[in-house]
């Protein structure tokens, strides 16, 4: 696999070596002790969640709070999205940037976002499967969101907002100015 630096300091987007031939493809979608090797240190899954959805669902910018913060290893399974992580943590020098990644079934790439992060999904595609790991339980007292569209973060989302769907939960989150953020 290779693994590529972000501008965002610990995250980190994965590509796979993929082998096709006429028969299909074949990849390792993950190692543990490559992954720990590349991170930096050991990160331990303990969840494989799923999504479907389609073109114009945006999810997020979601993330738990606290000791049940989730680190992530994001994929696209079928389809295609833009996917961003957003650094929430005060004390980083690049707290409130934002990096974006398109995340498809043709390129397999993966993003990984560590603990500290809000999070944040847009299908570019008639429809899509997205899975991601966790390294925490999700905790629905802890869960946060800030608003997807805030103008401090400045995320280019890539198809007009009258497109956009999204839930009832998410046009009510936070500005990241009157989030909940980590320290």
């Amino acid at each position: 696999m290779n693994y590529i630096k972000t501008e965002i300091d610990g995250v980190w987007i994965i590509e796979p070596k993929v082998f096709g031939d006429h028969r299909g493809y074949f990849f390792e979608a993950w190692k543990q002790a490559e992954f720990d090797e590349h991170i930096g240190h050991h990160v331990e899954f303990i969840q494989d969640n799923e999504s479907k959805s389609s073109f114009g669902v945006l999810r997020g910018l979601h993330y738990q709070k606290g000791e049940f913060s989730q680190a992530k290893l994001v994929r696209v399974i079928k389809g295609r999205v833009v996917d961003v992580a957003v650094d929430i943590r005060k004390s980083s020098p690049t707290f409130g940037k934002h990096v974006a990644v398109e995340l498809s079934e043709d390129n397999k790439r993966q993003l990984f976002i560590p603990r500290g992060f809000a999070h944040g999904f847009l299908v570019l595609s008639d429809e899509a499967v997205f899975t991601y790991k966790v390294d925490n339980v999700y905790a629905p007292q802890h869960e946060a969101s800030i608003r997807w569209d805030d103008e401090t973060i400045g995320i280019s989302w890539p198809i007009d907002r009258s497109k956009v769907v999204t839930s009832e939960k998410d046009l009510k989150a936070a500005s990241l100015a009157d989030a909940d953020v980590f320290e």
